[in-house]
This record gives C-alpha cells, sequence and structure tokens, in this order.
C-alpha cells in the first residue's frame, strides 16, 4: 500500500515537475534566440513578433502532439482494422459492418443503448433541474447539493459494487441483505433477482448512472439558475404568477443554453457507457451495449481485432454529431461563430 502511495504521488510530482520545466526551458530557450533587446529596434520588432508567433505553440505544441499520437492515430487504425479480418492481417472490406447489421447481440446493443439515451440524460437533467431548485430555497442547501454531489467522486466500478449489494439476492429462506430486496420483503412481497429480470434490468442499471450525474446536472443548473436576473423574476410575481408557472415560463427558458448542454454531455456519457454493464451482469440476461459488447470481441474467445473496430467505429459516429454540435453551441455562445 506505502509503495503504491509513493509510486503514486512520484509520477504527479515528476509529471508536474516535467511540465514546468519544459515550458521554462522552452520559453528561455526562444528569449535566448529572439532576444527582444536587440542591436536595433528594427531587430528588436521583428524578434518580439517571432516570439509572439511561436509562444502560443510552445504551451499547445504537447498536448497537440498527445492529442495525434493518443486520438488522432488510434481513430486512423481503428477506422483501418474495421475493414480487415478477425487477425488484422487481411482486407475483407465492409464484411465486419455487414455482420454487425445483421448480428442478433449488436441489434440488442442499439436498443439497448437507445434506451439508456431516452432514460438517463433526460432523468438526470429533470432531477438535477428539481434538486437545484429546491435546494435554493432552504439554508442547508449547499450541504444538500454535496451530498447529491459526491457519488460522482466515485469510480463507475466503484458505484456498480455500491449497487451490487443493493440489488442483491439471496436464496428463499435465506436473510436478504440486499436493501432492495429486504425493504421488498418486508412489504410481503418475493425477492427478485433485479438485474437478471430482462428488460427491467436495463433501468437497474441506469439507475447508478443517473445517481452518479445528477450531482453533476444539479451544480451546474444550479449556478445557471443563480444567474437568472432577479428583476424578471420580480415582475412576473407582480404580474401575479405562481411558483410553478415562474420556474416552467420565466426561469426554465432562460437556462434553456444549459439544460442542453448538461442533457448532451450526458449523452456523450451515455454512448460511452461500459463499466457499470461490465461489473453488474457483463453484458448477460440482454443488458448488452455497445461499448461492452466491442470489448468482449476485441479481447475475449480469441479476439476479433475486425468487427470490435468495427462497433467501436459505429460508437465514434454516434458520438460525434453531439459533440460537434455541443462545440458549436460552446462557440455560439462565445461569440465565436455558428
Amino acid at each position: 500500500m506505502l509503495t503504491q502511495v509513493f509510486w503514486a504521488f512520484a509520477t504527479v510530482l515528476i509529471g508536474v515537475g516535467g511540465c514546468v520545466g519544459y515550458f521554462y526551458a522552452s520559453n528561455l530557450l526562444l528569449d535566448r534566440l529572439f532576444p527582444a533587446s536587440a542591436s536595433n529596434d528594427a531587430h528588436a520588432i521583428r524578434n518580439l513578433k517571432i516570439q509572439s508567433s511561436v509562444r502560443p505553440w510552445l504551451f499547445l505544441g504537447p498536448a497537440l502532439v498527445l492529442l495525434c499520437v493518443y486520438l488522432v492515430y488510434p481513430v486512423i487504425e481503428t477506422l483501418i482494422l474495421s475493414f480487415q479480418d478477425k487477425t488484422g492481417s487481411r482486407f475483407v472490406g465492409f464484411d465486419n459492418y455487414a455482420w454487425a447489421a445483421k448480428d442478433t447481440q449488436f441489434r440488442t446493443s442499439i436498443f439497448n443503448n437507445f434506451l439508456w439515451l431516452l432514460v438517463v440524460p433526460a432523468a438526470c437533467t429533470f432531477l438535477g433541474l428539481v434538486i437545484a431548485v429546491l435546494t435554493d430555497r432552504i439554508w442547508w442547501g449547499s450541504i444538500a447539493r454535496s451530498l447529491i454531489f459526491l457519488p460522482l467522486a466515485i469510480s463507475f466500478v466503484g458505484a456498480s459494487v455500491i449497487w451490487k449489494f443493493v440489488y442483491d439476492f439471496r436464496g428463499e429462506g435465506q436473510e436478504q441483505i440486499g436493501i432492495l430486496n429486504a425493504v421488498v420483503e418486508w412489504f410481503g412481497f418475493s425477492p427478485q433477482v433485479w438485474i437478471a429480470l430482462p428488460f427491467w434490468n436495463n433501468f437497474f442499471l441506469m439507475m447508478i448512472l443517473i445517481w452518479i450525474q445528477t450531482g453533476f446536472a444539479t451544480v451546474i443548473l444550479g449556478a445557471a439558475l443563480r444567474g437568472v436576473p432577479e428583476d424578471t423574476i420580480e415582475a412576473a410575481v407582480i404580474d401575479g404568477a405562481g411558483p410553478f408557472k415562474i420556474f416552467w415560463r420565466i426561469m426554465v427558458p432562460q437556462i434553456m443554453t444549459t439544460i442542453v448542454v448538461v442533457w448532451t454531455t450526458i449523452t456523450v456519457l451515455v454512448l460511452k457507457v461500459f463499466d457499470i454493464v461490465l461489473t453488474m451482469t457483463n453484458g448477460q440476461w440482454d443488458t448488452q451495449v455497445l461499448a461492452n459488447l466491442m470489448f468482449d470481441w476485441m479481447f475475449r474467445g480469441g479476439g476479433d481485432f475486425g468487427r470490435g473496430a468495427a462497433i467501436a467505429i459505429v460508437i465514434m459516429l454516434a458520438v460525434l454529431p453531439i459533440m460537434i454540435w455541443n462545440i458549436r453551441q460552446a462557440n455560439a455562445e462565445r461569440g465565436g461563430g455558428h
């Protein structure tokens, strides 16, 4: 344990120290190569222009290199691999995509991902909005928001383990240690293997992500609500509007951009959901999703790199339009274009 802590601390120290050293050394070198105190004014002005042109790239350079190595290159390689056979050694054209269109598990994964997309972003955004409004009206609201935000600090695997205890099932006659089954039994009903119930088990898995992401939605939407001008609310009160009308007709329209950003951010996360399904069911009982199916084909059962890569490309194509739209909205908000 101490060894792991030491190496984690050393890694952070080396990483931060390396960044500081790089930026200091690169800027020092730039100042030495193109000194601002040149022999004459013309050279000094030219050097200052060169410095101002080069200096941003000293900061952006490492990020761009890492982006190319860990994002652009893998995307290109994955795309190429999706047109090859299971070993990645023979070109097979669109065979992997044709297989995906006919495969039952792939279609089930698409359906499940669609269910997640319908339920999770809507539930997180709605609950986050309601909680943000309610906690803004009570003196212990900041404490409540902190508690609701707390699950976001837990990893998806850690959260799944916690919820495994919530859904835990013990055989008939045994004491139920799962909270949900204990409550069900207390009300006189039979305990269930919740995560094995076809169709409904997807919703039980969704609850984990909703539990995690509602805190994120609450904090972002709460900040947006506090930015609503008091004048408009006071004017609505004077006109005789009730609390619900003020909320739906005055507050919500003014923070609609933030609501959409929260919705799309969670949507992108849902499209890539993997950890929860892997930890809870490993895709059994009709809970398979695209990311978990990709993992299965890529790394299990002998591995089929072509099919795994094809599924990865499908996930990327599903995420891409939402990300582009999000970026365009952010640029429009800052006045950077449409």
